[in-house]
């Protein structure tokens, strides 16, 4: 065994999102042994459309050391408890995607079975009485989870809409507080050295700058990973064909949702995002089935307040690079892949594709085999998130829509159709081990969508129907309870964003205030 040669250097190209991220938590975590240099173009613009989150986002806030309070404070954030679809199945039809589960175990069974069971005997079921979270959301309120972190009637997460601008800034100032050094300069191409490694990127005046490691954060256009190092590209466009979205800021309403809306449209879909000050919306489309002045005519016409901006149309493509890390190169964010964020997966991205950096962390050697493993996680973790996405789409009814049909006679990933069989045969969803989405958000979109299996877990009819009904209506009791007696969304909101406030207020079931 040789003695490690730690990296001492790390130059992130791209700052946006991903490169601060990248930069904050990085900063934390190596501290001052390993000087890490930030190169962004001020003349760059970037993407800047990732207003959603999904709930890990408190984990790489608690992992870079940023307080959440005065993260919220800062970036004009609001909370998110679930996602409401809209017009998916059906026009008129809408069900919820919450950050929570539906009920509670019984006997060591899902609640989603004894579901399935109370609904093959022909009882009429409301998804909200039996998950806090949708309770919450449908009447937008929030509560914080209590102490001992379960809510009455079962669990609930949320998470965080938020200004990725502003959320770009924060974590600039974060990074450069804990010593990262920002250059503003435009890059003209990369220096290879030995084994194909970069060994300089370089700018436009002729500036070098070098380091052990490179991060590629410079988004679609992958200054380093595609243009420098020519990796290739797996794209999923045939199984994913929106490829543009239109954006849109709309002046503030009263009474902030609590979720994200996601409401499908003639060619793709539309998202509405309540921030504190402003409303996030969009039009996430297939070039195939509409055109961008027509996407922009639909998304301005649907709007509940005056635009703020005038319309800016992004283009993308579904998929992921064939390697993400190569040689001493890792590409973060949308340098690497990306895919629709119906489900708010492109900031999560860019976090998991920096936590299993360090899970893999290398030496200056930069060992095949970790770089391999990475790659392979990558592929497996887009893999999942792509099945997941077509999921709310091929189930649909609605016909005589071209876009709409085109989604339903996909020739579906076999990993997909295997999910698909297992569920519609007994109920079964079987989610690997560090997967995004589990077993209880496969459901939750899978019988959305009209979905429902054959028959159901025959363990259930070991609980007396006696005993079941009565556990059904306590947990229906409970939840009900505890969301008319809890605070608007509005109402925390605003004790968040006191300043005087240290700590996330809790709201006990009974009416009282406190502190956690």
């Amino acid at each position: 065994m040789t003695g490690a040669e730690p990296i001492r250097s790390i130059a992130i190209v791209g700052g946006g999102t991903a490169g601060w991220s990248a930069a904050a938590l990085l900063s934390r975590v190596l501290g001052p042994d390993c000087r890490i240099t930030l190169i962004e173009s001020s003349d760059i613009p970037t993407v800047g459309v990732g207003e959603a989150t999904i709930p890990p986002i408190f984990e790489f806030l608690q992992l870079a050391g940023i307080d959440e309070l005065d993260f919220i404070r800062h970036c004009q954030a609001t909370f998110k408890l679930a996602i409401e679809f809209r017009d998916w199945h059906h026009v008129g039809h809408r069900y919820w995607h919450p950050f929570g589960n539906l009920g509670l175990t019984i006997d060591q069974r899902p609640f989603s079975h004894f579901w399935w069971a109370r609904k093959a005997a022909g009882e009429h079921l409301d998804m909200a009485d039996f998950c806090p979270p949708i309770a919450l959301a449908r009447d937008h309120k929030f509560a914080f989870p209590p102490r001992d972190g379960s809510y009455p009637g079962g669990a609930v997460g949320f998470a965080l809409h938020f200004d990725a601008g502003l959320v770009a800034a924060y974590l600039r100032r974060h990074a450069e507080a804990a010593g990262v050094v920002r250059l503003d300069r435009r890059i003209r191409g990369v220096d290879l050295g030995r084994e194909g490694h970069i060994a300089a990127v370089v700018c436009e005046d002729g500036e070098r700058i070098e380091a052990d490691l490179y991060l590629d954060c410079s988004g679609f256009r992958g200054l380093l990973i595609k243009e420098g190092l020519g990796t290739g590209f797996v794209d999923w466009s045939h199984w994913l064909p929106c490829d543009r979205a239109v954006a849109v800021p709309s002046a503030h309403v009263p009474d902030r949702t609590p979720y994200t809306v996601s409401r499908a449209q003639e060619a793709g879909w539309q998202w509405r995002i309540a921030l504190q000050n402003r409303v996030g919306n969009g039009y996430v489309y297939a070039s195939r089935f509409t055109d961008d002045d027509r996407a922009a005519e639909v998304l301005l016409r649907s709007l509940d307040a005056p635009a703020l901006a005038e319309p800016r149309v992004l283009r993308f493509t579904a998929g992921h690079r064939e390697r993400t890390w190569v040689g001493n190169c890792v590409a973060i964010g949308l340098s690497g892949g990306f895919l629709e964020p119906l489900e708010s997966t492109s900031i999560h991205l860019i976090h998991t594709g920096l936590n299993r950096l360090l899970d893999y962390w290398p030496d200056r050697h930069f060992a095949p085999e970790l770089a391999e493993a990475y790659n392979r996680e990558v592929a497996d973790e887009y893999a999942h998130i792509r099945d997941f996405l077509l999921l709310h789409y091929y189930p649909n009814a609605r016909h005589g829509e071209p876009f709409w049909d085109h989604m339903r006679g996909l020739d579906l990933p076999d990993s997909l159709v295997r999910k698909m069989a297992l569920f519609t045969s007994a109920g079964r969803i079987v989610s690997r081990r560090r997967e995004l989405f589990a077993d209880i958000s496969w459901f939750f979109v899978a019988a959305g969508m009209g979905l429902e299996p054959r028959t159901f877990d025959p363990l259930v009819l070991k609980a007396p129907a006696d005993d079941l009904a009565g556990i059904m209506g306590q947990v229906r009791d409970v939840v009900r309870a505890y969301a008319a007696a809890a605070p608007s969304h509005d109402a925390i909101l605003a004790r968040v964003l006191d300043p005087a406030e240290r700590h996330r207020p809790n709201f006990a079931s009974g009416g009282a205030w406190g502190q956690r």
